[in-house]
């Protein structure tokens, strides 16, 4: 369709192609590609088939439907849409059968800026527990578990409901979807499969161990294929990660890294409390450590689940990890130390060398002692960042682009960045940090709510 570098169109035939439509009193004019750009099951495709002369009249609010025209052609709402109610566009997108375009426009993870964060919201727990653990989805829904309830909100952040669980505590829990959650606990057996919107136990699972004794959850993870489960028997002596089908029936498929323990045999007695899924290596990342009168130890393991066997396995004893994540996009590990409390980087491409993986990004020369300064530090990697909460603060690191003719080897650099625009976030220690949308939330110590950080000013 012939049209100007400005968006004008000049072709002659382009009438036959403009929509008049009526909302509440005040007409409108677009075109047919517009209005089909959102699909055939959408509000607006009734209009574009009604092949009458007449205009169509639409009894809605016509203030609303401008913004939703200014959506359509552009992806974005315009500014003037900050004084209305989010709830009102919510509401109204699903009378036009747009609300997957708004949650898009408002909560899309490649909207996600690391060094533009600001505190957006709190959003108040009901009771006295502290989160002990949140999950998002990739749109920003969130989860919240505090005491033996878990509360929703949906990509908007509105309230949707709070469920009383089986469980004293939760301490695992991974969103499935908007609706549905798993959920464990280190002193309950089984995983629950949770409906969060019914307030129902969909199902169980559990392991069943060579002593037949319970199954105790320590780690959940998932891949779009896999759900994975960290477990170990009540009594302490065997433990697992089972891997079911996210289908329907959720049916287990595999089991890796099924441990026996005898003796005195600590490594085995370790169980799984981090799992991961690397999808460009098709490896399962699984953690776990334990603090004894030696100090900590650990280990990492990369499971193929295919095979059974461990492709790649890291054993910790000096300055063991705190807390370790992978990224896919930078093909790295990080581990925050637990003596030093330093961030430390492992090149996933070099993986089986000689040499020890880990790189110190921050304070190489800080003595390993007594201390645990790394204590309670969590890490997590979000698109191209790393972040490392530290007491109450968020270490921002990123890496630093090389000219590639200075660039000895495989060398990469990593620089630690402030939080904030440059503010620190300050207050009490971080408990649980994660990312869903184009926001990162997290919880302190003692705290009955939930902080949000945005990286975009949405509408």
């Amino acid at each position: 369709m012939p049209r100007s570098k400005n968006g004008v169109h000049h072709d002659s035939n382009f009438s036959s192609n403009v929509v008049t439509i009526d909302v509440g009193g005040q007409l409108f004019q677009t075109t047919k590609q517009t209005l089909s750009s959102v699909g055939s099951k959408s509000f607006f495709s009734n209009i574009i088939s009604d092949s009458s002369a007449a205009v169509p009249f639409i009894d809605r609010d016509p203030e609303l439907f401008s913004l939703f025209l200014s959506l359509l052609r552009t992806g974005n709402l315009p500014s003037k849409a900050k004084s209305f109610d989010m709830q009102d566009l919510i509401f109204e997108s699903r009378f036009y059968g747009i609300e997957d375009l708004l949650i898009t426009s408002q909560s899309n993870p490649n909207q996600f800026d690391a060094f533009n964060l600001e505190k957006s919201l709190i959003l108040p727990l009901n009771g006295r527990d502290s989160p002990s653990a949140i999950a998002t989805t990739p749109y920003g829904s969130l989860h919240v578990a505090h005491g033996s309830k878990i509360t929703s909100f949906d990509w908007s952040l509105r309230r949707k409901s709070t469920i009383l669980t089986q469980f004293m505590a939760v301490d695992s829990l991974l969103a499935l979807s908007p609706a549905l959650a798993a959920a464990g606990a280190t002193d309950f057996s089984g995983l629950q499969i949770l409906d969060l919107d019914k307030g129902t136990v969909i199902e169980t699972l559990n392991w069943e161990n060579v002593t037949r004794s319970g199954s105790t959850v320590q780690a959940i993870g998932a891949s779009d294929e896999h759900l994975f489960t960290s477990f170990e028997s009540s009594r302490r002596n065997s433990n697992c990660i089972m891997v079911y089908s996210r289908g329907d029936d959720l049916r287990p498929v595999a089991t890796v890294g099924h441990y026996e323990i005898f003796g005195a045999d600590l490594d085995s007695a370790i169980p799984a409390t981090k799992l991961q899924w690397l999808s460009s290596h098709n490896l399962l990342m699984a953690s776990g450590s334990h603090s004894g009168p030696s100090g900590v130890s650990g280990n990492i393991r990369f499971w193929d689940i295919r095979s059974g066997n461990v492709a790649w396995e890291v054993k910790e004893k000096l300055d063991c990890f705190a807390d370790v994540t992978a990224s896919d996009v930078l093909s790295s590990m990080f581990k925050v130390g637990v003596s030093t409390g330093e961030v430390f980087m492992a090149d996933l491409r070099n993986l089986g060398g000689e040499e020890g993986p880990w790189l110190c990004l921050g304070d190489g020369k800080k003595a390993v002692n007594g201390k645990k300064e790394g204590l309670g530090c969590k890490v997590e990697s979000h698109g191209s960042q790393v972040f490392c909460s530290k007491g109450g603060d968020v270490q921002l690191w990123s890496q630093v682009l090389i000219d590639s003719r200075k660039r000895e080897g495989d060398e990469r650099v990593f620089r630690k960045n402030l939080m904030g625009r440059g503010k620190d976030l300050g207050g009490k220690r971080i408990g649980n940090l994660c990312f869903g949308g184009n926001k990162m939330f997290l919880t302190r110590k003692d705290e009955q709510c939930v902080e949000v950080w945005n990286s975009v000013k949405s509408y």
